[in-house]
């Protein structure tokens, strides 16, 4: 299993990237870097590349809104030749309350949109003349002035088939995931639930699978800490949680509220999501259940880590990506030590 991290989009990146090299010596993989509504992803990634040699580095996600196909495309190759190949495009629909309140973007058919940028992407990496007939995306552009060309890209990629992941919980998504992606990265991934939540899912995309896409990657998300006395640090997830769980979108518009009843907390999410829009996010937190935060995380004992890695080997699970907690560079860097080799 590969072992990855993502990094803290809010502050303190430049600090975080100069402490990559020893997390790379530690034996992480990947970086995951995220793209909300914060400094841009690709910036960042670029900065990454410069500052590491063997990390392989993923966009955590880029959403699908906010650049045409081409210049997605445009921007991987970019990333992928500045890093010597280590770069993944990870891709996502994000959620209207970002596409619509921050890029003023219609949030119109993310399923169908998110098939024909993948489509579009890998035709430019081909260097293929791009001409294309979508639903969603026609290219050259019909209308306008009339004077489009199909064009190709300028550059020789370093390689033209780019890694893709999927971020996804939707059924109708994981299923375009496991189709079309080269890896799929779900949120609050509880190993015990993800056959009865995802399974068919999975199972009916994998049968439309194109063989040269090898195994889907699998990318499970941890909080991580080891001790014997670390079970506390399990509720420093409970705002997150209540956030996603209550305040991403509205009701009966939540893909996360909508994830929590499919994983049999039905009541706990109506709860968390009335109190959550009524602004009470601390009352909400505390209806996050325990279970949840324990089941979806990697923070006990080091024989209960091990048990928690081997439920998500055994749920498909072929890259962790940790969050490691403690108080020190030096402990984070043990955290990513002992998970390496807990993952062997």
């Amino acid at each position: 299993m590969r072992i990855g991290m993502a990094l803290n989009y809010a502050g303190g990146f430049k600090e975080t990237v100069a402490e990559l090299a020893d997390y790379e010596k530690a034996g992480l993989d990947v970086v995951f870097v995220a793209e909300a509504y914060s400094f841009d992803a690709v910036s960042q990634m670029g900065y990454i590349a410069a500052r590491t040699e063997r990390l392989q580095i993923a966009s955590g996600i880029l959403p699908i809104y906010s650049r045409t196909p081409a210049l997605l495309a445009m921007t991987a190759a970019g990333m992928d030749y500045v890093s010597d190949g280590r770069f993944t495009l990870g891709l996502g629909a994000s959620g209207p309350q970002v596409i619509e309140g921050f890029h003023g973007v219609p949030y119109t058919a993310p399923l169908g949109r998110t098939r024909e940028v993948i489509e579009i992407c890998r035709k430019v990496w081909r260097r293929e003349r791009l001409q294309y007939a979508g639903k969603h995306y026609t290219l050259p552009l019909e209308g306008g002035t009339g004077l489009g060309k199909p064009l190709k890209l300028i550059n020789h990629p370093v390689r033209e088939r780019i890694p893709i992941v999927l971020a996804a919980i939707g059924p109708k998504n994981v299923e375009l995931a496991a189709e079309l992606a080269e890896g799929w990265e779900p949120i609050f991934f509880v190993p015990e639930k993800a056959a009865d939540v995802w399974g068919a899912s999975l199972a009916a995309g994998r049968a439309r699978r194109d063989p040269s896409l090898g195994e889907l990657d699998v990318i499970a998300q941890a909080f991580l800490a080891i001790g014997d006395d670390v079970e506390g640090i399990r509720e420093l997830g409970r705002p997150m949680a209540a956030l996603y769980i209550g305040g991403m979108g509205a009701k009966g518009k939540n893909f996360y509220n909508d994830l929590a009843r499919r994983y049999g907390y039905e009541k706990e999410a109506e709860q968390i999501q009335e109190l959550y829009l009524q602004g009470k996010k601390d009352e909400a937190a505390a209806l996050v259940p325990a279970e949840l935060l324990e089941r979806m995380s990697l923070i006990g004992s080091e024989g209960h880590v091990r048990e928690r890695v081997a439920a998500m080997r055994e749920a498909g699970v072929t890259t962790i990506n940790v969050a490691p907690i403690a108080g020190t560079h030096a402990e984070r860097l043990a955290l990513i030590e002992k998970i390496r080799d807990i993952a062997a």
